[in-house]
């Protein structure tokens, strides 16, 4: 099995819980009650999406080249 690397966004929901997404593959989302549900929901969608592609002979896109910084700006 290949390894690849995913960035997740969690984002905190107002009723609960968090979702999840995953830039790099378009329409891949999910969530969980908590953090740790949320990244293991994320796992399970990801390696559910990269089968998907492989099925369908598509090029699977990985974030292991990719650099991320966060910014935080004062107005």
């Amino acid at each position: 099995m290949k390894q690849r690397t995913y960035r997740i966004l969690l984002t905190p929901e107002d009723e609960g819980g968090f979702s999840v997404s995953v830039p790099a593959l378009p329409g891949c989302f999910t969530q969980g009650e908590t953090v740790e549900e949320a990244i293991e929901m994320a796992k399970e969608a990801i390696s559910v999406y990269i089968e998907s592609l492989e099925e369908d002979g598509e090029p699977i896109p990985d974030d292991s080249r990719n650099l991320e910084y966060s910014l935080t700006l004062a107005s």
